[in-house]
């Protein structure tokens, strides 16, 4: 299966929130219930896709909105 080509990437601004926070990636992904692991992908924009709920979490203990964390960038 061939790899869909997309104009553009969603880049997932974690770092700038948890230093606006002073909160370290592993009291965030504890307090999402996510593993260290699963949160560095997400931080570092290896992620493939995001469930809709890690995001509210993620949202809930960064006291953020999901435009506060999520950029559109063209390629």
């Amino acid at each position: 299966m061939e790899e869909e080509v997309l104009p553009g990437e969603i880049v997932f601004n974690i770092d700038v929130m948890l230093a606006k926070r002073k909160m370290s990636v592993t009291e965030l992904a504890e307090r999402v219930g996510i593993t260290i692991a699963n949160m560095s992908v997400l931080k570092t924009g290896k992620a493939k896709a995001l469930k809709i709920s890690t995001l509210i979490k993620i949202c809930h203990a960064l006291d953020c909105q999901p435009g506060d964390l999520l950029e559109y960038r063209e390629k």
